[in-house]
């Protein structure tokens, strides 16, 4: 192969690596076929020096200065808000493309709200950076998005149940030493969360708004608007914590423009690049966090026509939220602007 023939390489840096979804985004990286130069982390003052595993080598962590995105193709961050404001600008007019995962970007008109297997054309949009929906946005609108292309969706509901590592380490800790706590009949003082969260569930995720709403049910309209450009589309959306560590779950009630079988609903989802079907109540078959953790695919089961309404359908989904929820969607966007030759 003549060099000139070569696939372009990409130098790529990772903020916010010793984080969750960080440190779930190289354990993907290292595993995919994607065309890798050269590999930077940072993390925050405390964390550098920090050695972390990528594939079969460790990167030291470093600490990020003026000069920390010079020769930078594509930046990944994972980090605070104020990080990804600060740093999401700095990396794009060093010249790199910044793929987000904050809620800081993801409503502005000029950055892209990507899923790629529902709005990939999306992307070629970009001017320096482009956003990942929240954790509990890119599942809903996989499932809803099979359905939409063939029998509009003119309203939903849906109810989360969402899982404490979409709130970071110390949730994770915080749930681990509570329960440990309550099964010895202690007291479990909340630290992270409003209330307990062992043996509880909280129907509180982000801050209230003066409708009553949540920012978290707020943030999963208006990215499903935008991610299916559907600015009308009627959503409401109530957001629940529970005590499980890994995988989003959601009840989702859609009104259709026309009658659907729960069949053909059922064949909709089984051709649906990245879901999987698990539908067979005879045998308990349905998702379940359990088996969604660790798996990459939005899995959708429990489907049936909605009681209450003649154009109504219900299923059920979940996704491992950090997983498919942020990192690998983060990649696969990478992978899609590579192929659309838009970097």
């Amino acid at each position: 192969m003549a060099e000139s023939d070569s696939p372009k390489l990409y130098n790529v840096a990772v903020v916010g690596a010793t984080g969750v979804v960080g440190q779930k985004f190289l354990r993907i990286l290292a595993g995919r076929q994607f065309p890798l130069r050269n590999l930077t982390l940072f993390a925050s003052k405390r964390s550098a020096g920090r050695r972390l595993g990528f594939g079969e080598t460790e990167i030291e962590v470093q600490e990020i200065g003026p000069r920390s995105f010079r020769g930078v193709d594509l930046v990944f961050i994972s980090a605070t808000d104020e990080i990804s404001r600060t740093i999401g600008q700095s990396a794009s007019k060093a010249g790199a493309v910044v793929i987000d995962d904050s809620g800081v970007w993801r409503m502005e008109e000029n950055v892209p709200l990507v899923v790629p297997e529902v709005n990939p054309d999306d992307v070629a949009r970009h001017e320096g950076i482009l956003s990942i929906p929240n954790c509990a946005t890119t599942p809903l609108v996989m499932s809803l998005w099979p359905l939409h292309k063939v029998n509009p969706i003119k309203r939903f509901t849906v109810a989360t149940y969402q899982s404490v590592s979409g709130t970071g380490q110390a949730a994770i800790k915080e749930l681990a030493e509570q329960t440990q706590r309550v099964l010895e009949n202690q007291r479990a003082a909340p630290h992270v969360y409003p209330h307990q969260i062992a043996h509880n569930v909280l129907p509180e995720i982000g801050s209230f708004k003066d409708d009553g709403y949540t920012s978290e049910e707020w943030k999963i309209a208006v990215e499903t608007r935008k991610i299916m450009h559907e600015p009308e589309l009627a959503i409401s959306a109530t957001c629940v914590r529970v005590p499980i560590y890994v995988g989003h779950s959601a009840a989702v009630h859609v009104e259709l423009s026309r009658p659907m079988e729960a069949e053909e609903a059922q064949g909709l989802f089984r051709e649906a690049p990245g879901v999987s079907l698990q539908d067979d109540p005879s045998i308990s078959l349905y998702p379940q966090p359990h088996t969604a953790s660790g798996r990459d695919e939005v899995f959708v089961g429990r489907i049936r026509q909605d009681s209450s309404h003649p154009n109504g359908l219900a299923f059920w989904t979940v996704c491992d939220n950090l997983r498919k929820g942020a990192a690998l969607n983060a990649i696969q966007i990478a992978e899609e602007l590579i192929a659309q030759g838009v970097i």
